[in-house]
């Protein structure tokens, strides 16, 4: 779908689909994880873990349905995404990795996230972001 835009995507075609297609994934890997964490008999201590899946998701939904669309481009917006994006990712992944010897569900979750968290940190290594860096004095 990228490369059938009419538009010059800003970032290398390969990075930005694995950003979307990790923002995607890990969307859908919290939400499942979230649930499942509703439905494990300590939910109580679960809660911080089902906030942090509920807050990525939201997080890597947004980010991704920015990141598709390529014919009005916001370099601050989309780094403040990507930033929040990774940021979600992080703490979502440390908490599911509290409980990854419990919860299948969540040891999955923070492989995903840690997934989505590289592709989305690829994309705030790259050129497009140096002008941005050098305005703030990076």
């Amino acid at each position: 779908m990228i490369e059938a835009s009419p538009g010059t995507p800003e970032f290398d075609v390969d990075e930005l689909a694995a950003a979307i297609d990790g923002c995607i994934d890990c969307e859908q890997s919290c939400t499942a994880c979230a649930d499942a964490d509703v439905a494990e008999p300590d939910v109580a201590e679960m809660r911080r873990c089902i906030g942090l899946c509920l807050d990525c998701a939201d997080v890597c939904a947004a980010t991704a349905r920015v990141l598709s669309r390529q014919t009005r481009y916001d370099k601050y917006l989309v780094q403040r995404l990507l930033e929040a994006c990774v940021r979600a990712c992080s703490s979502c992944a440390e908490e599911c990795e509290r409980h990854a010897q419990h919860h299948e569900h969540c040891r999955v979750c923070a492989e995903v996230c840690r997934s989505c968290e590289r592709a989305c940190r690829t994309l705030l290594d790259a050129q497009a972001f140096e002008e941005i860096d050098a305005l703030r004095g990076g």
